[in-house]
């Protein structure tokens, strides 16, 4: 089994672990805007499926 050589210390883990957090806010940041463009219809450059069935029963 694998073991540390060193004990890893309290500022680094915080450190690390600032920056996982971090990155997950960008990304929760990212993922709510672009939910937001789509409900308003201002998506552009983001494809996403829509439902064709409704379509061909409007025709």
């Amino acid at each position: 089994m694998a073991v540390p050589k060193k004990k890893t210390s309290k500022g680094k883990r915080n450190q690390r672990h600032a920056i996982w957090k971090g990155k997950a806010a960008i990304a929760a940041e990212k993922a709510l805007s672009i939910g937001k463009s789509v409900l308003t219809g201002r998506a552009q450059g983001f494809v996403y499926p829509m439902n064709e069935t409704s379509e061909e029963d409007s025709d």
